[in-house]
């Protein structure tokens, strides 16, 4: 056997080892992730309740939900979440970065924003759903404060109610975009800033030309992972209101959940999940295809 058909087995025998070694991972995502991606795609074209066989009735569940009323509230809300959750925690968190960096005590000053992230959405919607409900302690601190307000139902009331869960939602994420917004502050090169500082740069002029330019592939990460999160959320609308009073608070995923597990229509709440899956794919696409060409003009 000669040297090159020896190094050929050995590489093909490596090349076995290493896909037995990565299959099980690729099973397990296969299973968990792809199987139930393609049973709702299924799923979407059928009428199917979980008790009986689907039946196949083609593009009836898509036409149906054109036609539901609580589709215009949903798409509404959605977007609210979207520009609410992207924009102010997004801004706050680069805030936060900016102020604490390089300053003695930074850490104990973000500390405080770092905090609500570990809580989960359900833990959160609970705390927030205490703190808004009717006669609760936003109520009652603005009464006695004789501040306006203290008599708003706050999750009673659209669109009040999906602005006060924005809020809490804000108070969750401002301190991990901080925390990433750190991690893009201390990989700047000092070589930039300190040409720019004997250049008479600072303050503003600093963060504008030379800072924020840096932290533009950072923000594009940023960004493209709040709107993710915001058209998919689902888990504070559920616990604070279930999407009520009467659908005002409802999304499209609480939509889809209602639709699936609570009227059991799987085959419409599958429809739904499509559209939803769809609308997240164009919206992060489209972003990320808008920012590398922004990026590809400065250059």
């Amino acid at each position: 056997m000669t040297a090159t058909a020896s190094t050929k087995g050995r590489k093909r025998g490596t090349g076995w080892s290493a896909l037995g070694f990565i299959s099980p991972a690729v099973l397990v995502v296969a299973v968990l992730l792809y199987a139930p991606f393609l049973y709702t795609i299924f799923y979407s074209f059928t009428d199917y309740d979980g008790l009986t066989s689907p039946k196949w009735v083609a593009l009836d569940n898509f036409k149906k939900f054109l036609d539901d009323p609580a589709l215009t509230t949903s798409i509404r809300n959605t977007l609210f979440w979207v520009v609410g959750t992207t924009i102010v925690p997004v801004a706050i968190g680069l805030l936060i970065a900016l102020l604490s960096f390089g300053i003695r005590g930074g850490t104990l000053l973000r500390l405080p924003f770092m905090l609500p992230y570990a809580l989960s959405g359900a833990g959160l919607g609970v705390i927030w759903g205490f703190i808004l409900q009717s006669d609760g302690a936003a109520n009652d601190l603005l009464h006695f404060l004789h501040l306006p307000g203290a008599d708003i139902s706050f999750l009673q009331q659209a669109p009040y109610n999906t602005i006060a869960m924005i809020v809490a939602m804000t108070w969750q994420q401002s301190g991990v975009n901080a925390l990433l917004f750190l991690v893009g502050l201390q990989s700047i090169p000092v070589q930039p800033l300190e040409a720019a500082r004997l250049d008479g740069a600072s303050g503003w002029k600093m963060f504008r030309h030379i800072t924020w330019p840096l932290l533009a592939p950072l923000t594009t990460v940023v960004v493209g992972l709040s709107l993710v999160a915001s058209l998919k959320t689902f888990d504070i609308v559920w616990v604070t209101t279930q999407g009520g009073p009467g659908r005002s608070s409802e999304t499209l995923a609480v939509t889809m959940y209602r639709d699936a597990f609570v009227s059991g229509d799987y085959g419409y709440g599958s429809a739904v999940a499509l559209v939803l899956t769809l609308v997240t794919g164009a919206v992060t696409i489209a972003y990320l295809r808008f920012q590398i060409r922004g990026q590809e003009k400065l250059r």
